[in-house]
């Protein structure tokens, strides 16, 4: 397909989706309070709702995907959009926990699927050899919403009702539905896809060994952004209201580092981008940890761990798509779900050393961790990739 300028408005669309999924995501953290207090459960109860959200995402992106790999992109994606503004504006009218828990669980479905096949929709929009640029664009969205949407749904949760949040989650969600409806091509993807088990690019065991990649190695930036709050509350001692600040600095790393990220997956290989950011995750949370208790330079870390821990998400999912031809839309949207499995288990794992008495700083070093254990990961799949290179060139020889 040639690039034109209705693939930008295709692009704007998909980011204009990723900006709604980002905002549901992230915007009931800073309305747990509020939540907690309407509904009569403790704030640990109301916690349960992002892990709710986050399995979700982990049960839906390949189910749906599959289920959608004979329909065409654009009416898959709408329809998973039409999943999401029901269920994100019937979050909004929930009266109690057992209502609530359930439909951030099916707000959360379609978002692997959304961001997987949208992946795979944006190479096919983008010009040669542009792709990682064209899926930084839908990721854009995504850290657009840590910025200007998160801010906005926990004013109007904090001000108003928590269930404003979501109502504006279904504002967005329709916004989507116009967006994707209007701008958004037919597009061939891969009609031809069957069984998942069947498919060659899931018997290769780099893909695999992406996905734990994926889960561990994000799992670092989860580790740390998890406990941002009392971070800066209780090692920097700065008040309640710089935590909002705080966030939004992030957010803005997050937007830089998408982009660079998306430089470095063609300036180098996406699996040496990978390497690369991983390894600079794993010096910054580090020197956070020393740092912490100087409020002005953890501010300024913050916005730094923002851009490099965003410097990942469109090197590894271009790796994802490489990886597994012939299933690029399922094996991107598993990809999706590993993420957010990195999510969990990055805050559960820097909860440990917290609940043991270690402090609340600790959890950088959890995150420096699992970031390290990411970069191992890495360097094992470019050291076999070079070993059948070389292997294949002897076998050549010999011919």
């Amino acid at each position: 397909m040639k690039t034109n300028p209705s693939n930008k408005k295709a692009l704007l669309a998909l980011a204009i989706g990723g900006f709604g999924i980002g905002l549901t995501e992230f915007v009931i953290m800073g309305i747990l309070t509020e939540v907690s207090s309407s509904l009569d459960i403790t704030i640990s109860e109301a916690g349960h709702f992002i892990a709710a959200y986050a399995l979700g995402v982990v049960v839906g992106a390949p189910i749906l995907t599959s289920l959608g790999s004979k329909v065409s992109a654009k009416r898959m994606l709408f329809m998973l959009m039409i999943w999401f503004t029901v269920f994100n504006t019937l979050s909004g009218l929930a009266t109690g926990y057992s209502s609530l828990l359930f439909l951030r669980f099916l707000s959360g479905i379609p978002h692997g699927a959304f961001f997987g096949i949208g992946a795979v929709v944006a190479t096919k929009l983008s010009k040669p050899g542009k792709s990682a640029q064209a899926i930084s664009i839908m990721f854009s969205g995504l850290t657009i919403a840590n910025v200007l949407g998160v801010p906005l749904g926990t004013y109007l949760g904090q001000q108003f009702s928590w269930s404003a949040s979501f109502f504006l989650v279904g504002a967005v969600g329709l916004l989507a539905l116009s967006s994707i409806l209007l701008w958004m091509p037919h597009i061939e993807t891969q009609n031809k896809e069957k069984k998942v088990p069947s498919q060659n690019g899931f018997k290769n065991m780099e893909f695999w060994a992406l996905i734990a990649l994926t889960t561990i190695g994000t799992g670092g930036f989860f580790a740390w952004y998890s406990y941002i709050a009392p971070l800066i509350t209780n090692i920097a001692g700065l008040s309640d209201n710089f935590v909002g600040y705080a966030m939004m600095l992030a957010g803005l790393g997050m937007v830089v580092g998408n982009f660079i990220g998306a430089k470095m997956a063609e300036l180098f290989s996406p699996l040496k981008a990978v390497i690369l950011s991983l390894s600079l995750m794993v010096i910054i949370l580090l020197i956070n940890m020393v740092i912490a208790t100087n409020p002005y330079l953890l501010m300024v870390l913050t916005f730094v761990i923002g851009v490099v821990s965003f410097t990942v998400a469109t090197p590894i999912q271009v790796a994802i798509i490489n990886t597994s031809k012939g299933s690029e839309m399922l094996a991107s949207s598993m990809n999706q779900s590993a993420f957010n499995m990195g999510n969990a288990s990055g805050a559960y794992l820097a909860g440990l050393p917290i609940a043991f008495g270690y402090g609340i700083i600790y959890s950088s070093l959890v995150g420096a961790m699992l970031a390290s254990f990411g970069v191992l990961i890495a360097l094992t799949i470019f050291i076999i990739r070079k070993q059948k290179e070389v292997n294949y060139r002897k076998m050549v020889m010999h011919l």
